[in-house]
């Protein structure tokens, strides 16, 4: 493994057009073509292309394509989570995702950061930070999650919302930036 994806790895200021990592990608974009032109196949064959593509996926995990994310190898979600259209998932640092999760339709899970810097933002430089969603957590439709975040079980995020910060476990959150506006019984 190149010094520069350990330092991806390791959450460390990397650069991402790197001949290795591109290699990755490549292979990304192969398995997610190809589990989306399986949309019409049976879903043992659509498991077996996630098993390829993700980290950790259990069997019962439904996503809907098309799904996008960078590597793959850093997602891992949980049993009987379903993901809906459209998402979006930058693994550039680990995702992981509970069980019983439901994602709407054009969520995003990401986590790389680019430097406040401008010359070094020029140079491509970034970093990434793990993105985590527990369990029984429910993302409405076009939620965005940044880098470095955690949401805790049972929690409810409304559509639309961009959460930039952890949030506990059982409460709403919603708006831009999300805010938690009520626990949940």
């Amino acid at each position: 493994m190149g010094d520069n994806k350990q330092r991806m790895l390791a959450g460390d200021w990397y650069l991402p057009d790197d001949p290795e990592l591109r290699a990755d990608t490549e292979r990304r974009i192969a398995l997610c073509a190809a589990y989306d032109a399986a949309a019409t196949a049976g879903p043992a064959e659509r498991t077996k292309i996630l098993e390829q593509l993700l980290g950790s996926v259990d069997a019962t995990v439904r996503i809907r394509p098309p799904f996008h994310c960078d590597f793959g190898y850093h997602i891992s979600i949980g049993a009987r989570t379903f993901v809906n259209f459209g998402a979006v998932f930058l693994d550039a640092a680990p995702i992981t995702v509970g069980e019983d999760v439901q994602i709407g339709p054009n969520v995003q899970l990401l986590t790389p950061t680019h430097a406040l810097d401008a010359a070094r933002r020029r140079a491509g430089w970034e970093k990434a930070e793990p993105v985590t969603v527990g369990h029984n957590v429910w993302l409405g439709g076009g939620v965005v999650v940044c880098p470095g975040v955690t949401i805790g079980a049972d929690t409810v995020v409304g559509a639309g919302a961009v959460v930039t910060k952890n949030l506990p476990p059982g409460v709403l959150a919603v708006g831009n930036p999300a805010r938690v506006v009520r626990a949940l019984d």
